[in-house]
């Protein structure tokens, strides 16, 4: 069987280890002790490590397991299958979630093998965390700012579990250490979406002032177009553009006008009333004022 260029019957399933790979693995007792312990038992650390160019790596659980399973991967490609669905390919900078109970595999490139961070958490809030920030069975690339933060705390909870294994003080660390971890990545996200919705708010805007540059738009229909309040519209182009958005729609009108003073012969009369400015005293004090020169000497200015 072949899925996605690995040879699931063929090829050599490493499940010993990795050349310099580091990874604890929590014994029963120990688990169940922080099942058991008040500040670590909605959320601990049962396994964590980190597989460098892991070639071969394959892991397959029919039944899942009962932790919810992070992998991070920095560098090469691989692919996660969820309960038997199409194989999710992940690349660096990605991040899954594959939750507790859910049937899975996961394997490494064979042309460039992935190297990963990974960890798996159990208690309540593990659950509660990846379902409220949508990081569950997807591949979800962390923003940029905050991917050092996240290797640096995956890399100290590693470091710490090794070093103090059956300390209840370093388990407490760790939890809440991963805590926070979540909360910054789910945080980030919703800031990434929301400069997205932002973007498009504004392009709409834009969208519509440039297809009615010919006539005078108010405020409260550009708002209602982008699908905003006046007072977010005029929130938005403040910080985007330094301009509120008539002034930015006064601004578009005089590029138009100064286009087709380059490109036509029409007068300033005709010019003015094409781009909804039916006096031309107006539209000429509003053109110097704003480019420079009068639409006249505008025109004689030598372009290109």
């Amino acid at each position: 069987m072949r899925v996605k260029g690995f040879d699931l019957i063929n090829a050599t399933k490493k499940m010993e280890g990795f050349r310099e790979q580091r990874l604890f693995v929590l014994p029963e007792y120990m688990q169940r002790e922080l099942a058991g312990t008040e500040l670590t038992r909605q959320l601990y650390v049962s396994d964590i490590g980190f597989f460098p160019h892991a070639k071969h790596h394959y892991r397959e659980r029919p039944e899942g397991t009962d932790a919810y399973i992070f992998i991070y991967c920095i560098d090469g490609q691989g692919n996660v299958q969820l309960n038997g669905g199409e194989p999710l390919d992940i690349g660096p900078g990605s991040l899954i979630v594959i939750p507790a109970g859910m049937p899975h595999r996961y394997w490494a490139s064979e042309q460039e093998p992935w190297s990963i961070y990974w960890f798996h958490l159990k208690g309540e809030h593990a659950q509660e965390l990846t379902r409220l920030y949508g990081l569950e069975c997807k591949a979800v690339p962390l923003p940029r700012s905050i991917v050092s933060e996240f290797v640096s705390n995956i890399e100290q909870s590693l470091a710490i579990i090794s070093d103090r294994p059956y300390s209840i003080h370093s388990h407490v660390y760790v939890s809440q250490t991963m805590r926070w971890v979540l909360s910054v990545i789910g945080q980030e996200l919703m800031n990434v979406s929301q400069d997205h919705k932002r973007d498009q708010y504004l392009e709409k805007a834009m969208r519509y002032m440039n297809e009615h540059v010919g006539t005078a738009v108010r405020l409260p229909e550009l708002a209602r177009y982008a699908g905003i309040s006046t007072q977010h519209l005029i929130h938005l182009f403040n910080k985007e553009t330094g301009f509120s958005p008539i002034d930015y729609f006064l601004r578009m009108k005089m590029q138009h006008a100064a286009s087709m003073l380059d490109l036509t012969d029409l007068t300033v009369r005709e010019i003015a009333v094409s781009v909804g400015l039916a006096d031309p005293y107006y539209f000429s004090r509003l053109f110097k004022k704003l480019m420079g020169y009068s639409p006249t000497e505008y025109r004689k200015i030598p372009k290109g």
